[in-house]
């Protein structure tokens, strides 16, 4: 069979966030691929194989390349194509998006894992942790109260990688999100979470086996 015409393959788990925001970039390209859902506490050894770290997701193209990392893989994807404008033509917006996206994916989840998972770190203040992470929620308020998205009136990156993790936050209490000072970012969470594409992207799928013909 021709490479060409095989289709990427995405190792993914439907709840993780960062699984989430890859396929939410796929998806919304249009690029052909094929999702194997796999179950963490047995993850099948093609996806070892291509990707030893053993973390989802990961990207394989047919030209046998990996990306193996849900960043990477979203501007893989927006590259190819980018009907909605995801990426900017301005570099300076770019850079501010990979700004707040590093703030996300390293204090932020910081904080947001110790809140979430006490028991799995030694000496951790859970509400401390959460307080932490209210006040990194703070400037993507700032934001939301100009304009709908983080960088304008339509979702771009930043939107689409920050969203699942705000989400984890905030159903990891539900009624505590409701009651911060909010509001915009509130609105923004349910707009994403009631989405055409998140829920597409969210269908759940049988765990993939080897035997599988995908």
């Amino acid at each position: 069979m021709n490479p060409a015409s095989i289709p990427p393959i995405l190792y993914s788990f439907r709840r993780c966030p960062y699984a989430m925001r890859a396929r939410m970039a796929l998806n919304v390209s249009k690029v052909d691929h094929v999702i194997r859902e796999v179950e963490l506490k047995n993850k099948p050894t093609a996806m070892l194989q291509a990707s030893p770290k053993g973390t989802v997701p990961v990207l394989v193209l047919p030209d046998d390349r990996v990306i193996d990392e849900s960043l990477d893989i979203m501007r893989w994807a927006l590259a190819q194509n980018d009907p909605e404008g995801w990426l900017s033509s301005s570099d300076a917006i770019n850079q501010a998006m990979n700004e707040l996206i590093s703030i996300n994916d390293g204090v932020f989840k910081f904080h947001l894992d110790r809140m979430k998972y006490p028991n799995r770190y030694d000496g951790v203040d859970p509400v401390e942790h959460r307080d932490e992470a209210v006040k990194l929620l703070a400037p993507l308020e700032s934001r939301l109260q100009n304009h709908a998205y983080l960088f304008g009136n339509t979702p771009m990156l930043a939107d689409v990688a920050i969203f699942p993790f705000v989400r984890q936050f905030a159903h990891a209490d539900t009624e505590a999100f409701s009651a911060l000072p909010y509001s915009a970012l509130q609105t923004w969470l349910m707009k994403w979470e009631t989405s055409v594409l998140f829920n597409t992207v969210m269908i759940k799928r049988s765990v993939w086996k080897p035997n599988d013909l995908t």
